[in-house]
């Protein structure tokens, strides 16, 4: 690999904004400075647009293996840097499951192989897999995955005792998706009392409630906080959950952290009669009043990631009746120019955007020179064009799954190019044939 010089950018990098010029080397950034000159790199003038840190976003459900019909590393790995995301982390629930050592370094394999992206997969949790669990590297792969609310097979981690013993024996970070199961029972057999099978999807949110989600959130908060775990929760849905976490302390000294998924900040449940179960997601899109409690905490850093959860299912399953569709979008490609859509209307700085998108899940998982613009670091990279408006249809979707609750979304924001590991692996539309992803590394002594 040669170099490539960049100038004239605005570059977006620890709370600054500034014009620069950058130099890649191979796959690393060899130089940022307000003017660089080489005679043997190829020039790429970008005056007028923005330059990020490639996004890391830590939760992704890629299909791969057994559900590819819906999505695959590959597929949805290429449509992750068309919206500028260089790294992902892939979940657990696949089939078969990986939930032991010998399945991990499969998905491993499996990433070597096929993803555009750079990679990494989380181990997941059961009631019965506690002895592999300790078996496992704290350096293998970016953490552990527990579903304290309903999913797939046996991953539903209901055992009080084993899920004490699960965050007494890892040092790794453990993600939870919590929900809690007893409640969304009681919630769910109401509402088919009263309409069957086909409940109308306006309902999710009650059957999927506020209080479901704050019994199980409460009681992980309280068990990491006995055990001194490092514990950080997925997919946040509601205000009231809020006040378990706390910004008082910087990030790499938080011991308990969140997240927020776009579709949490962008959707409300006044939008079900519009969309239908195409924005069924688990947890599900709450209030108004939710959204707004959610933008508050991401801006006062009781929210420390903003994350996709992308989760494509095939429209067929999607427009089934309300227990037969199932939960879960796709959302890589289009995360980025909706969050760059809420920055020009004002509602977050750019600064703070590549904070939570970039930075943050570089910190919170200790991943090894990625997650910003820095000398030496690997050149993950996207620049942005902020006046170049386009509306999102099926012809310019790269989701194996063929839709989006995007469609017919105008942004004025595009992507025109994407670095991974210094490749340009994306530009303007196009893709290169060429895939320069890795394995990532972790800095835990």
């Amino acid at each position: 690999m040669g170099k490539t010089l960049i100038k004239n950018a605005l570059l977006v990098n620890e709370g600054i904004t500034h014009e620069a010029d950058l130099l890649i080397d191979g796959e690393r950034i060899a130089k940022i400075a307000p003017s660089i000159t080489s005679e043997s790199a190829i020039t790429i003038d970008a005056e007028g647009s923005y330059l990020f840190p490639g996004i890391i976003d830590d939760q992704v459900h890629f299909r791969e293996p057994g559900l590819t019909h819906k999505g695959s590393i590959s597929t949805e790995s290429r449509a992750a840097i068309a919206g500028g995301i260089t790294t992902f982390m892939e979940q657990p629930n696949t089939n078969p499951q990986t939930t032991t050592l010998e399945k991990l370094e499969e998905k491993f394999q499996m990433g070597a192989q096929s993803s555009y992206a750079n990679y990494s997969f989380l181990f997941g949790g059961t009631n019965d897999n506690l002895e592999e669990l300790k078996r496992l590297d704290k350096n293998a792969c970016s953490g552990v995955k527990l579903f304290l609310g309903s999913s797939t097979g046996n991953m539903l981690v209901d055992d009080e005792l084993v899920l004490e013993q699960i965050f007494r024996n890892t040092e790794m970070v453990i993600s939870a998706h919590c929900e809690d199961e007893t409640t969304i029972r009681q919630n769910l057999a109401k509402y088919q009392n009263e309409f069957g099978d086909d409940i109308p999807v306006k309902y999710h949110p009650k059957i999927r409630s506020e209080d479901a989600c704050y019994l199980s959130s409460s009681k992980a908060v309280a068990l990491a906080k006995r055990t001194g775990a490092r514990l950080h929760v997925f997919h946040l849905s509601t205000a009231k959950e809020l006040e378990l976490f706390s910004n008082d302390i910087p990030l790499s000294e938080k011991r308990i952290t969140a997240e927020v998924c776009l579709h949490h900040l962008w959707f409300s449940d006044e939008d079900y009669e519009k969309y239908g179960t195409h924005i069924k997601w688990n947890p599900a899109i709450k209030k108004s009043s939710d959204r707004e409690g959610l933008w508050k905490a991401l801006l006062d850093n009781r929210i420390d990631v903003v994350a996709t959860d992308h989760a494509p299912h095939t429209l067929d399953e999607k427009d089934q009746a309300y227990m037969k569709a199932p939960s879960g979008g796709p959302l890589v490609q289009h995360a980025l120019p909706a969050m760059m859509e809420k920055m020009l209307q004002g509602k977050i700085s750019r600064e703070t955007m590549v904070a939570k998108m970039c930075h943050n899940p570089a910190i919170l998982f200790d991943i090894k020179d990625r997650g910003y613009l820095r000398e030496g670091y690997f050149a993950d990279l996207v620049m942005v064009n902020p006046n170049d408006p386009w509306q999102v249809n099926r012809e310019n979707l790269y989701y194996k799954c063929g839709w989006s609750p995007f469609e017919g979304t105008s942004f004025k924001s595009k992507i025109t190019h994407t670095f991974v590991n210094g490749h340009l692996a994306y530009e303007h539309g196009a893709f290169s044939k060429e895939r320069r992803a890795k394995r990532l590394t972790f800095n835990r002594s």
